[in-house]
């Protein structure tokens, strides 16, 4: 029987968590064409709802790393506003926790905490990442519901250091011998990159539990 839902992740270790749960994953790899290739093909195999799973940068100060965000409604790059599912989100809420709020989906990675605070003030949103609004604006226009989880990994006050912004390869996977070269090239980010790791470290136990507690099809019925 096909998987009645699929979800877009941006990494492989976030694919990882969902080990198990009979969804279809389909992983973008921080690409937006591929992103948007991966959202056409769950939707192509038949899915009945999407899902955008995975790590998030903080826009306010109130968010820590490892805490859930179970969103209300994310604001695409043009400004349009799409809420998810209420019944799917309350559903989930019920089992795994986690705040509400606005995600801002964004086509680049929000490096800076400049960066944070000036797309918190734009749109209002608490996090940031970068596959929530294509998964809303796939299942919109599919007719689908679709419901956004997220957990975050650095701080609104926190840059991500320059040595592990491109670390990330095409397929999912972080790349060591990457990091490597760009902590040779800036030696003075090993500290905030061991910070990076940490934070995200209590990001991913946030998503096994979450996947843990939700079940198979992440509370979808």
């Amino acid at each position: 029987m096909a998987a009645s839902v699929g979800v877009i992740v941006g990494v492989q270790a976030e694919a990882r968590c969902l080990a198990g749960l009979g969804v279809l994953v389909g992983c973008s790899g921080a690409r937006p064409a591929r992103l948007r290739a991966e959202a056409a093909r769950l939707l192509g195999a038949g899915v009945q709802g999407l899902v955008s799973f995975g790590l998030a940068g903080a826009l306010v100060s109130e968010l820590a790393p490892g805490e859930l965000v179970v969103a209300e409604a994310v604001v695409l790059p043009d400004g349009r506003r799409l809420a998810v599912d209420a019944d799917w989100r309350r559903r989930l809420v019920a089992v795994v926790g986690g705040g509400g709020g606005t995600l801002a989906g964004s086509e680049r990675l929000v490096a800076s905490a400049a960066a944070k605070a000036a797309l918190h003030a734009a749109t209002g949103a608490c996090a940031v990442d970068m596959e929530s609004h294509v998964v809303a604006g796939a299942a919109a226009a599919a007719g689908l519901p679709f419901v956004l989880v997220r957990a975050i990994a650095d701080p609104s006050g926190r840059a991500i250091p320059p040595s592990a912004r491109h670390a990330l390869g095409a397929d999912g996977e972080v790349r060591p011998a990457a990091v490597l070269a760009g902590l040779l090239r800036r030696p003075q980010d090993l500290a905030a990159l061991l910070r990076l790791g940490r934070d995200s470290a209590r990001a991913f136990a946030t998503l096994r539990r979450v996947a843990a507690l939700a079940g198979p099809d992440l509370a979808f019925r």
